[in-house]
């Protein structure tokens, strides 16, 4: 199988180079070998390496600074998606996108369906939402996996921000009243690539909208508790974690209250699920511990 890797310097991207070795040939796109703004640069790069199927790792993920670079945002997060999903058709060939969780407004009081409605409430979602559709409609084979809260042993996000913060400062304060399933990037390349073993031609038998996320749920204030529990117990001094409501730390784009994802169409179409999000930060945070 040849596998194109598009956004492998990410920290999903970059866990799935690892995942995908196995597989076959992978061939992997940084930012610095692909103008994700360039569509003519995409279809050129895809139709001259030829791959069986086209795994699209990268986004514009700067939540608050797209709220700036609408533009840029949506130029990465829904046109480049679409001409991806159009050069697949050509090739015949299927797709793989990953997707978020900020595409619904947050404003519900149970695990999001696949088939609940949409209402993103921020450029960032409404670009990852606007992208989803546009390769829905291109009739490409293709699976559209919506996550939440990915973090991971590099890259930028919380929990090696909580990191870094606990060991920097007296006090820190984290929001208390958002909820989600906190999810390794490891995992979803993991699952990724588990899906891919079971075949490819599944995929166009399959093909749409998926949620998948570990399992559980827990607040941010929640998240950073076991990060800076973690530290203690490797002989870290760590700073005083207060939680706090999102009032107190507004933020240019609006965070959904509410981003836990219902798996359940995943489990049931791939027979696959991630475990329960605590036990797999502590993992995480033992393996940077161990390689310290």
């Amino acid at each position: 199988m040849k596998i194109l890797l598009i956004g492998a310097n990410g920290q999903v991207g970059w866990e799935c180079q690892r995942s995908f070795a196995s597989l076959g040939k992978v061939i992997v796109l940084e930012r610095q070998q692909l103008d994700l703004t360039d569509t003519q640069a995409i279809r050129d790069k895809i139709q001259h390496i030829s791959p069986d199927i086209i795994v699209n790792a990268t986004a514009y993920t700067a939540v608050d600074k797209a709220e700036q670079e609408p533009q840029l945002a949506a130029a990465i997060n829904t046109l480049a998606p679409q001409v991806m999903a159009e050069e697949a058709v050509k090739l015949d060939i299927p797709l793989i996108h990953y997707s978020t969780d900020y595409v619904f407004d947050g404003e519900i009081g149970r695990a999001w369906t696949e088939e609940d409605k949409t209402n993103p409430q921020n450029v960032y979602g409404k670009t990852k939402l606007a992208g989803e559709q546009a390769i829905a409609a291109t009739g490409a084979a293709y699976l559209i996996l919506r996550t939440s809260w990915v973090y991971g042993a590099r890259g930028n996000n919380f929990l090696r921000t909580m990191i870094r913060l606990a060991t920097e400062r007296d006090k820190v304060s984290v929001v208390n009243d958002q909820f989600g399933s906190p999810t390794w990037s490891r995992d979803l390349a993991n699952a990724t690539a588990e899906i891919m073993t079971q075949g490819i031609e599944q995929i166009a038998d399959k093909s749409g909208v998926y949620h998948l996320t570990a399992a559980g749920k827990t607040s941010w204030y929640g998240f950073a508790q076991v990060i800076f529990e973690m530290l203690q117990q490797q002989g870290h001094n760590v700073a005083e974690l207060t939680g706090i409501p999102s009032r107190d730390y507004p933020t240019p784009a609006a965070r959904p209250a509410y981003s836990c994802l219902n798996n359940d169409k995943f489990k049931s179409a791939f027979n696959l699920q991630i475990p329960e999000w605590e036990g797999q930060v502590r993992l995480v945070m033992k393996s940077l511990a161990d390689t310290d």
